[in-house]
């Protein structure tokens, strides 16, 4: 999430009365993530008794005519039961509108805050919202490949080229050359595949205490190997934000917390540290471009590349291969 767009008061409050939710009171940006233009939306309500919204504004990175599979995925989940917002359709039904040629939608505010030190039993949580995710899209109708796989990480890593990565560190440019070769040599074949969020970071999660309330921000939502979502989910909870300090109970949590709910596979359990690998040089690559590429003046952190670095070495230290074995 980010500000890359500014929408005046006027603007705003012509936007919003599209969707039936009562007149704008506040509106004020949010500044994190480096994709979208988030807003936090506060309104009279539908029913005069108020109430919050989020306001996105798909900048790059997201193709609009990927947004009905997200926000009809989101609409999919929330009627089985699971703690996604829900999309609020404007008057006329639709699921986002245009302004100035980019598209916006207005999403479901959920209660919750999103922690930044696991405890063991909200890892579990976690884990099980996750396998609850998958099974309950089961039946979901939408297909949408995988943008941020293999083939975009090698793009990126062309993009960002060895001299810019040299200028993050001076060892990148081996790491990410040595992963993609092996990546491509070892990736594994005919596990299950699902929707997947592939981006479950500790800030897509909301929660109170150790109960998830919302997952959020399904824009890197697809369809791939439903093991590579639980390996994506691992990178992102089990480390330091700098990527040190990797925490084996809050590993074993969240396999643990994600088996309860649908039991892994042999086979994928086998594919978990190969999967894992490609997971973090995925976050490597997007956030070393992001590094090279953010837009001056745009209101957003750009995130440390390192952190996925220092997760893809250890990963791809033998030493750690079993940290994914069956208990």
């Amino acid at each position: 999430m980010a500000v890359y767009t500014h929408l005046g008061a006027e603007d705003l409050a012509e936007l919003i009365a599209e969707f039936g939710v009562g007149a704008l009171t506040s509106a004020k940006g949010i500044a994190e993530g480096v994709s979208n233009s988030n807003w936090l939306i506060e309104t009279t309500g539908a029913d005069g008794r108020g109430a919050r919204f989020i306001l996105t504004m798909y900048e790059f990175r997201i193709d609009a005519a990927d947004l009905p599979y997200f926000l009809g995925l989101l609409d999919h989940l929330a009627g089985k039961g699971c703690p996604v917002p829900r999309t609020i359709h404007d008057r006329n039904g639709h699921l986002f509108r245009t302004v100035d040629g980019k598209a916006v939608a207005l999403i479901e505010y959920l209660p919750g805050v999103s922690v930044s030190r696991p405890t063991e039993g909200q890892a579990r949580a976690v884990g099980q919202a996750l396998a609850q995710l998958h099974l309950a899209a089961a039946d979901f109708p939408g297909s949408r490949a995988n943008a941020m796989d293999l083939v975009e990480s090698r793009r990126l890593a062309d993009a960002c080229g060895a001299d810019g990565l040299a200028r993050i560190d001076p060892a990148l440019p081996a790491l990410v050359a040595g992963e993609l070769a092996f990546l491509a040599e070892d990736w594994p074949q005919d596990l299950p595949r699902s929707v997947i969020h592939a981006d479950l970071f500790p800030d897509n999660v909301l929660m109170l205490g150790e109960r998830v309330t919302g997952l959020i921000d399904f824009y890197f939502a697809c369809n791939d190997f439903t093991a590579y979502d639980v390996a994506v989910t691992h990178a992102a909870w089990c480390f330091e934000n700098d990527g040190t300090g990797f925490n084996p109970a809050l590993s074993a949590a969240l396999v643990a917390g994600y088996d309860q709910v649908r039991p892994l596979s042999l086979a994928e359990r086998a594919a978990l540290p190969v999967l894992a690998r490609a997971a973090a040089l995925r976050f490597l690559m997007s956030r070393a471009y992001d590094w090279l590429n953010t837009p001056k003046g745009a209101l957003v952190m750009p995130k440390d590349p390192l952190a996925f670095a220092r997760r893809l070495r250890f990963y791809a230290d033998p030493a750690n291969a079993g940290i994914f074995a069956a208990p």
